[in-house]
């Protein structure tokens, strides 16, 4: 359709299949809302699940706005839960969970040395990934909060919309910022994110979702057999400390070219002896102009497509952000997950779409930084379909 492996119409039939299905059945247009358990601190966290009239079924919880579960069907219908997580809240805040599923910020990705300067004030964050700051901070960054929480509904769509503010000062970072993220899932098998925020002083920010898929299934032992399709030419090369260097590369002739779709493990031996370890880098999205997505006055850029063969399960992925941070799950290490599964290393992959990583001391980078008077707004959507046979 636009040069790229869509499965689009194959996945229409299935879903419109599947919807028929749904219809029969009967789905519950309620949002389901239960006790998910308490933190070390003896807060109270709650979880959603949404389901869609496929019978598709997302679980979300409040610490860190997280999801916890996506079950999505394969071409005959099977349900899968396709993302990394943990049946409580003490794996959460274990040494088990690396960001799996949750809302990453104030600032996702890296600040170089933890520092910045803005408006004449010199600001220390943590260090807590070799010589940098990552993922906003050590024991109160957006991932490891508590926040509020109402479920909604719509004709097609169920959702829960999330609420926290994070006081001035929280983990280093300059400003009282008041931060929303509406999760809605969708009867056509999308799962829409939007994020709004709100501050009352010059502050960084950069969210993300740190969900990692593997479209076999969670558990399943790798990712290196899903063939990856990205709307991207360029990336922002990086040092030794995964900190870019202010340049923009061309991909082209690299084993980070996936503007054709790619086995993720068909080249990555290429990079096993560079500093990313792997594949972990910021793409460059192509301009809104090509393939984009209209939703009402939101216009989102084509990210890409994640397709496992085997299943036929596929995902696109549009964003209003200008990159998206291809993780190819180095550092996982096969610790235990939901129902005693192990996550091995590169059974997983994580699709964060974002600004570039350490842009508050690039100027050249779009910027991060939230003016007071203004609202930051961001916009992903991942939609699962399915193909019915193999490309």
């Amino acid at each position: 359709m636009f040069g790229f492996p869509f499965a689009w119409p194959d996945t229409w039939i299935a879903m419109a299949a599947m919807l028929m299905i749904g219809s029969i059945v009967g789905v519950s247009s309620a949002v389901e809302r239960r006790p998910f358990g308490q933190t070390a601190d003896g807060e109270a966290v709650e979880e959603f699940t949404l389901k869609n009239a496929s019978g598709c079924l997302a679980k979300l919880i409040t610490r860190g706005a997280t999801l916890t579960q996506w079950h999505v069907p394969d071409r005959q219908g099977v349900l899968a839960d396709v993302v990394l997580g943990f049946d409580d809240v003490a794996g959460y805040e274990s040494d088990r969970n690396q960001h799996f599923g949750c809302t990453t910020g104030r600032v996702a990705n890296r600040i170089a040395k933890g520092e910045f300067t803005l408006n004449g004030k010199d600001y220390q964050l943590a260090i807590n990934n070799g010589p940098n700051h990552l993922h906003g901070g050590i024991s109160r960054s957006l991932g490891k909060v508590v926040w509020q929480a109402e479920p909604f509904t719509q004709a097609t769509a169920r959702g829960v919309r999330f609420s926290y503010t994070s006081p001035d000062g929280e983990e280093g970072y300059p400003g009282k910022l008041s931060v929303t993220v509406t999760y809605t899932l969708t009867d056509s098998g999308e799962l829409r994110i939007d994020y709004t925020a709100i501050t009352d002083q010059a502050t960084p920010i950069n969210l993300t979702n740190h969900s990692y898929f593997n479209l076999a299934g969670a558990g399943a032992p790798t990712v290196l057999d899903h063939r990856l399709t990205l709307n991207a030419d360029h990336v922002t090369p990086a040092d030794d400390t995964l900190i870019p260097t202010g340049a923009i590369a061309p991909v082209q002739g690299t084993p980070l070219d996936f503007l054709q779709p790619h086995a993720i493990g068909e080249r990555i031996a290429e990079l096993e002896k560079t500093a990313y370890l792997g594949y972990d880098h910021n793409f460059v999205l192509r301009d809104l102009s090509e393939h984009q997505r209209n939703e009402g006055a939101t216009k989102l850029r084509y990210v890409g497509q994640l397709q496992h063969l085997d299943s036929g399960r596929v995902m696109n992925v549009w964003t209003t952000e200008p990159g998206v941070q291809f993780y190819s799950g180095n550092f996982l290490f096969g610790q235990l997950g939901k129902g005693g599964k192990s996550y091995a290393k590169r059974s997983a992959i994580c699709l964060e779409t974002q600004h570039f990583p350490d842009s508050v001391h690039h100027p050249q980078f779009p910027t991060t930084v939230l003016q007071a008077g203004e609202t930051y707004h961001q916009t992903t959507i991942y939609g699962f379909g399915v193909a019915k046979t193999d490309p």
